[in-house]
Parts: structure tokens; sequence; C-alpha cells
């Protein structure tokens, strides 16, 4: 179940790093409210979490995931490069985020 909510803790992130995008320099209320109850709801979550993961996993998975969907949405949304370095570099995360699963 942990791994669940660390999960979502991360989905959460996401939203909360792509949420920045919209609030337009904390200028736009809804945006900034969404986003804002997002962050906290992540470390919420990730504070749950850590109660039975080890804290130095659960925060790389956290923040792994966040990156990941981060550049992917940066990418889809953004239109930002999705160059081959870039793409192999998100490989390398989530591989990363598989070892340190398998690890745990």
């Amino acid at each position: 179940m942990a791994w669940i909510i660390l999960f979502l803790a991360g989905l959460l992130e996401i939203g909360w790093a792509i949420g920045l995008k919209y609030t337009d320099g904390f200028t736009r209320l809804t945006p900034t409210v969404l986003t804002a109850t997002s962050m906290v709801a992540s470390v919420v979550l990730l504070g749950i979490a850590v109660r039975t993961l080890p804290l130095g996993t659960a925060y790389a998975v956290w923040t792994g995931v966040g990156m990941v969907g981060t550049v992917i949405l940066g990418i889809v949304l953004f239109a930002e490069p999705a160059t081959a370095m870039r793409l192999g570099c998100i490989s390398l995360i989530i591989a990363g985020i598989a070892g340190l699963k398998l690890t745990a």
C-alpha cells in the first residue's frame, strides 16, 4: 500500500510542477490554489509513505516519478524538445526507480 501512496504522491508532484506554468507567476487564482493544494497533498502522501518505506528510497522514487512525468508532459503540452538525449535520460531515471523498488 505504501508504494501506491508513494506513486500517487509522485503524480501529485507532476500536477503541481505543471501547475506552476499555469499560475502565471502566482497571478491567476484558480491555478495557484490547485497548484498549492497539489503541493501539500503530495508532501502529505510522501510523509505517509515514509512511515513504511525507507526515506532515501521513497524520496528518490517520489522525485523520479515527478521528474519523468513533468518532462513527458512538458514535451506533450508545451512542445519542449524530445531529443534522443532527453529520452535516454528519462529511461535512466525510470531504470533507477525500478532498481530502488526492487531493492526496497
